[in-house]
């Protein structure tokens, strides 16, 4: 009997344990998808983006995003596949995780673990203003691993979720 009660207990302490151990979600925590990409510079252009999704929750992010308007080819031998093969494959392919940090107007990524190995490289740091609108976030790049961009772009994203 013992067990029972006990076992009831704490069965009746779930759900207060985890609505009291809850925190605001941040502004920015959801799901996102990138509807739209202007490049600045001297070609500027607006871009429809390809397959993308972006997760925002807590301290953490991580996106997937494919970079080419045309159909990635599917590898009939990826052991026997050529460098050009591998690049139009692989070379579009975005995948990058970590943390963020959403202060004011400006957002930090922060990689931990990206498909770009510079990325993962000590310090490095990407650097947007940011304004959130609704379902709607803008993002227009500031600096990235390099350092200032000198032809920054601007990514829409739509919260889906």
């Amino acid at each position: 009997m013992n067990r029972s009660f006990l076992w009831i207990c704490g069965l009746s302490l779930i759900p207060a344990t985890s609505v009291v151990g809850q925190s605001k979600a941040g502004p920015l925590e959801g799901v996102w998808q990138t509807v739209q990409v202007t490049i600045g510079g001297t070609q500027p252009a607006t871009m429809k983006p390809g397959p993308n999704l972006a997760i925002f929750s807590g301290r953490h992010y991580s996106r997937v995003e494919v970079h080419t308007e045309k159909t990635r080819p599917v590898l009939a031998n990826p052991a026997g596949a050529t460098a050009d093969e591998l690049r139009d494959v692989w070379g579009p392919f975005v995948a990058e995780a970590g943390t963020y940090e959403l202060s004011g107007d400006q957002l930090t990524l922060h990689p931990i673990v990206s498909k770009n190995p510079a990325a993962m490289a000590a310090g490095v740091s990407m650097v947007y203003s940011c304004k959130l609108d609704g379902k709607t976030a803008t993002l227009t790049a500031q600096r990235d691993l390099r350092g200032p961009v000198a032809n920054s772009f601007t990514v829409k994203l739509e919260r889906i979720e």
